[in-house]
């Protein structure tokens, strides 16, 4: 018997595309999460670290603004994260070379061989995780650029 109250506007909750993003999201960072285990990184971690590595691939000055901007993580998030990181050894900051407010940050040699080892498992977790999507995956990713404003 169905309820008379109206407080959703949808029928199913199948229907709330909120609803079905938290599940898939959930899902995706706890496989993700396991995959990481391995290279004793939690998931910000390794996504600042291959944040890192790709801005400084792309030779960029890599400052804390830059990662949080690029990654979208809050500034206050990412400076712990970047801490943590440093802590292990993983991480290294400079002074900026035209900003002197700034610190520049880079992979050690040690954050640089575990990033490559954790990037190729998160991208084949990935490519198996998006499999079910076929050939519509530039369509997904189009549509979730779209969400982050970064496409019309």
């Amino acid at each position: 018997m169905r309820s008379k109250d109206n407080t959703f506007t949808v029928k199913k909750a199948e229907d709330s595309s909120g609803f079905l993003l938290w599940q898939v999201t959930n899902l995706w960072q706890r496989e993700i999460k396991k995959a990481l285990v391995p290279y004793d990184l939690t998931h910000s971690q390794f996504v600042l670290m291959a944040s890192i590595h790709w801005l400084t691939l792309q030779k960029q000055n890599v400052t804390q603004i830059l990662l949080s901007s690029h990654t979208k993580i809050d500034p206050m998030t990412t400076s712990t994260v970047l801490r943590t990181l440093q802590t292990k050894g993983l991480l290294q900051r400079k002074e900026h070379l035209t900003d002197t407010r700034a610190k520049t940050v880079g992979l050690t040699d040690a954050g640089k061989k575990i990033i490559k080892e954790a990037v190729q498992t998160v991208e084949s977790f990935d490519t198996i995780f998006f499999a079910t999507l076929c050939n519509k995956t530039k369509t997904f990713n189009d549509q979730l650029l779209t969400l982050l404003g970064q496409k019309k």
